[in-house]
């Protein structure tokens, strides 16, 4: 196997319930990366929107490692600060 991908492809047959769990990772690390990236682009460093925020530096840090998932609503605030917005679309259904 070569890239992610292909590892992807290969853990999708042979366990289809592990594929779910790859797929949440990647749309949360997605999620974060657009965060930092936006952050970083505005000149702000975690400090600043943790302010901003009214939230402590460490909490941005956890968020932006993965090491927490933010709630809903603490991820639309920050959202809110960066000029982000969160998309909802349908997918595929899973049967």
């Amino acid at each position: 196997m070569k890239t992610w991908n292909d590892y992807k492809e290969h853990v999708r047959t042979v366990d289809p319930e592990i594929v779910k769990d790859i797929d949440e990772v990647e749309n949360i690390s997605s999620i974060v990366s657009a965060m930092v990236e936006q952050r970083t682009s505005l000149g702000l460093s975690q400090r600043e929107l943790a302010a901003m925020r009214g939230i402590p530096q460490s909490s941005v840090a956890r968020i932006e490692s993965c090491k927490t998932t933010p709630n809903l609503g603490t991820l639309l605030n920050i959202f809110q600060h960066l000029g982000l917005q969160l998309t909802v679309r349908p997918t595929k259904p899973t049967i």
